[in-house]
């Protein structure tokens, strides 16, 4: 698959400018069965869209798929796209990185946009159409538009409710010419965050898809089950085009397993993070298949910890599908994930060919496996799973782990157990060491968060092993130097030096049993950890006695601990690798200092737990501790300087700090109706903990006398948020400026309020407005929300104690229809419940006021700055 098309995208395709008189003049003629295609105004449109569409939307059609004007995203960075050459007829179907670049110069596609719903879907499904037209007699494939209405509650982001309204998503279904009763899904999305092109999250796996699907239809060889592939047009509205396919779409009845194709980053290797659940048959068969396989559990019990604030469609497939299913993303080079850095040219072919070997090679897999019929026979239990260098996996079950696990840790346990009634020095120095380390770094850390110089390592990652690990390591030696020195000093070194072995494998083997308990299966890293160095232990027990630490006993040591240190050290590059780039969009609240501190201790402690012994067994630790107490001293004075600026605008790596601009407009109405309070605004978000400092510079007015204040009788602080991360973010900003008056104004009616049983009262709501609104609902004091239409019909809290509904819609949706019910006191006479309502402006006309634009452009080049306008409503019923 892939191999040798890659490196020429786009072949067989001309770009602006390299159309011919010829071809101007052929061109309406030879694309007559593609609309999109057609000269003028002329424009038909897919699946509920009507001709008045085409209308509208006709001069975007036209610059933005045919070539002939370039619409060009915030970045300019966006490239023109590429029609299909007209006279290379139907066999000119783009390859993956065709595909991609074609995707990605639509610019982005904010579901309900035109980019979105209208150019996204057509060039999709004429891609579809030309790959049909090539495909093989073994197979038959079926195309279907849905356009899924729909509501369901979460507990991502502390828990909210989403309404989703004829969003889109196009189904494509790969099945042997008789047809099938089971399938396999393959799903995407092509829909972007507002204001960036997608590239990597998510239109190369969408474009991976296409080539996929070309692939399987032109094979000879039929498939025993279905493969649908799910071009997904609403995910990064938290998920809801694959809740409304999995619930609603009659092809999901025949889903049996899933991989879900996402983004963390931008390239490098797809990492499986989570599989299941259960169903280990699943993880064997991306053993088997894959061919550059890159998984881990630890990843996954990581991620489902909820520690990364992200989800994936992963979670509406098992929650709300009951499939099981293998969840693959890039992790690389976060740092321009949901910017406008993500273009197509970021993502290398070998990126593209890796992701496309891997996934075809388990859809077929999966397509032709007896078990995918019988799924729900083989769901039994966890697996353990993890690969060794990315040249293979190893995957077991759980249960067998347990075993292994508990093996290992009894063995520990009897050898150590022989040497607790010998007199011997405490070794709970170990422990101790690892306290004092952790929590002088973390002072450390604190301290530079305090002065205003956190993140100082953001572009330059060294710098954080060299404050940081430098830190964690001298503390460590010192500790155990001054035990030696003054507790010690007339103890044998051979026998402290076998003591603190033995303390280390304590601790390991009491981590190993106590995370066997808790049924982790990353518990396996644990065992490395106990029964690596046991048996290093054993077979130099000689060694281990004679005086000094010789050349033959270290190098017979280092090679007893390689594995588990060699491990230890690519678990490590893959857990920086991800965590690294997420401390620069974690909110306000988290001082990433600590965190990555942390890390950075944690890793230093374990890859020193069997090095500790060592310092004891040679003459002298004084040239280390000078050395590393000297690295450190230096980098701080340095990052004290300011000599480290956290974030880069380089065009080959940038690493921008986001900020995010709504220009508000406000109106806070009371019982009667009437408006008490109104006020304009450009209210700022930082992602980082940084906030605006260093912003402030560059725009003076954006500083700390114009922080936002809280309405404390308005639900979320009267602030028009996007999704319930307002504990996330505490510290906003809020810079007057002009009211803002949208040429589509959100509408927001009381339709009814009826009385219900037990002290009840049922309000009726219609709302119409833009494609993003956020409602927000605080009952007043002595009432209670009970039920409301929404979701499964029981009200879930966000943190704080709020009411959250996230609500979008793609083109042609009706007003949206709510009722709530609330259970209400005898006397109310200052009202029952209160409720806002907050309009996104992502695009068109209304996105970006005069004085938005004017802000952004004073904004330094190192910054990724994404603005729209919105309006908050609060209401008193």
């Amino acid at each position: 698959l892939f191999s040798g098309v890659l490196s020429n995208r786009g072949r067989g395709q001309k770009t602006k400018g390299q159309r011919s008189e010829n071809d101007a003049e052929e061109f309406p003629h030879e694309h007559e069965e593609q609309p999109l295609y057609r000269r003028g105004c002329g424009v038909s449109l897919t699946g509920d869209t009507q001709e008045q569409d085409g209308q509208i939307l006709c001069h975007v059609v036209w610059d933005v798929v045919c070539g002939l004007g370039r619409k060009v995203g915030p970045s300019n960075l966006l490239h023109p796209s590429k029609p299909t050459d007209p006279s290379a007829g139907s066999a000119a179907i783009p390859t993956a990185g065709g595909y991609l670049d074609n995707i990605t110069a639509i610019g982005p596609r904010t579901v309900g946009s035109p980019e979105n719903e209208v150019l996204a879907v057509n060039y999709l499904l004429e891609q579809i159409r030309g790959i049909e037209r090539e495909s093989t007699d073994a197979h038959k494939i079926s195309v279907d538009i849905q356009r899924p209405t729909g509501s369901f509650s979460i507990d991502f982001l502390g828990g909210f409710t989403s309404y989703y309204a004829n969003i889109t998503n196009v189904v494509v279904k790969l099945e042997p010419r008789n047809g099938a009763e089971h399938a396999v899904l393959s799903n995407c999305h092509f829909d972007s965050v507002p204001n960036t092109p997608g590239a990597s999250d998510d239109a190369v796996s969408c474009a991976v898809m296409l080539e996929i699907l070309n692939t399987l239809s032109k094979s000879s060889e039929s498939l025993q089950h279905a493969v649908i592939f799910l071009f997904n047009g609403a995910e990064e509205n938290i998920l809801q085009a694959s809740h409304g396919f999995i619930t609603q779409h009659e092809w999901a009845k025949s889903v049996r397993a899933f991989i879900n194709l996402e983004a963390a980053g931008v390239g490098g290797k797809e990492l499986v993070f989570q599989t299941g659940p259960e169903n280990p048959w699943l993880v064997q068969a991306y053993v088997v298949a894959a061919k550059h396989p890159f998984a881990s559990v630890v990843a996954q019990e990581i991620f489902q910890s909820g520690i990364i604030p992200a989800d994936t469609d992963f979670r509406i497939y098992r929650d709300f599908g009951n499939v099981p299913g293998i969840d693959l993303a890039f992790i690389e080079n976060g740092y321009i994930y949901h910017t406008e850095y993500d273009t197509s040219d970021r993502i290398l072919t070998d990126s593209i060919q890796r992701a496309g070997d891997n996934i075809l090679a388990v859809l077929k897999y999966l397509a032709t496996s007896e078990k995918l019929a019988k799924s729900f026979e083989y769901r039994h239990g966890n697996v353990v799973f993890f690969d060794i260098l990315g040249l293979f996996v190893l995957a077991y079950p759980a249960r067998v782990g347990t075993i292994m696990n508990y093996i290992t840790a009894t063995v520990a346990f009897f050898y150590l157990s022989k040497k607790v009634l010998q007199p011997k020095p405490r070794g709970n120095l170990t422990l101790t060491s690892w306290v004092c380390t952790l929590v002088a770094v973390l002072m450390v850390a604190m301290f530079v968060s305090i002065i205003g110089r956190a993140l100082s390592w953001y572009t330059h990652f060294y710098v954080s092993v060299s404050l940081y690990g430098t830190a964690a390591a001298a503390k460590l030696i010192l500790v155990h130097m001054l035990a030696k020195k003054f507790f010690y000093k007339n103890v044998n070194e051979q026998y402290l030096g076998d003591v603190f072995f033995d303390a280390s494998l304590m601790i390991w083997s009491i981590a190993l049993a106590v995370m066997t308990q808790m049924g982790l299966c990353s518990a396996f890293i644990c065992t490395l950890w106990v029964a690596f160095p046991l048996l290093t232990k054993l077979m130099i027990h000689k060694e281990f006695s004679q005086k000094g630490a010789t050349i033959k006993f270290i190098v017979m040591y280092m090679l007893g601990m390689f594995v588990p240190y060699l491990y230890m050290l690519y678990l490590s590059w893959t857990v920086f690798e991800m965590f690294t780039p997420v401390m620069g969009r974690s909110g306000s609240e988290i001082p990433p200092d600590m965190v990555l501190a942390g890390f950075i201790v944690i890793f230093t402690m374990i890859l020193s737990s069997y090095f500790i012994n060592f310092i004891y067994l040679v003459k002298s630790t004084k040239t280390t501790l000078v050395t590393l107490t000297t690295v450190f001293v230096v980098t701080l004075i340095l990052v004290c300087s300011g000599i480290f600026f956290p974030y880069s605008s380089d065009a080959a790596n940038p690493k921008p700090k986001r900020v995010f601009l709504q220009h508000t407009s406000r109106r806070f109405h009371d019982l009667d109706g009437n408006v008490i309070k109104s006020d304009s605004g450009i209210w700022i978000n930082g992602f980082d903990y940084n906030g605006i400092s260093h912003i402030t510079p560059h725009v003076p007015e954006i500083n700390d006398t114009i922080r936002t204040p809280c309405e404390e009788q308005a639900p979320f602080c009267g602030l028009p948020w996007i999704l319930p991360v307002h504990f996330m973010f505490r510290k906003n900003w809020y810079l007057p400026a002009p009211e803002i008056l949208p040429r589509s104004p959100i509408q927001f009616k009381l339709l009814s309020k009826k009385p219900m049983p037990w002290n009840s009262v049922r309000l009726s709501f219609e709302v119409s407005g833009p494609s993003h609104m956020s409602l927000y609902v605080r009952p007043r004091a002595g009432s209670a929300l009970s039920r409301w239409s929404l979701g499964d019909g029981m009200p879930v809290p966000s943190v704080g104690g709020d009411y959250f509904v996230f609500y979008s819609h793609g083109l042609h949706a009706a007003p949206w229809h709510f009722w709530v019910e609330l259970t209400v006191p005898e006397k109310h006479s200052d009202g029952i419940v209160s409720l806002a309502i907050a309009a996104h402006y992502f695009f068109g006309e209304d996105q970006k006021s005069p004085q938005l634009y004017a802000l952004l452009e004073r904004f330094p080049n190192w910054t990724f700055s994404s603005g729209w306008s919105c309006t908050y409503d609060l209401f008193v019923f």
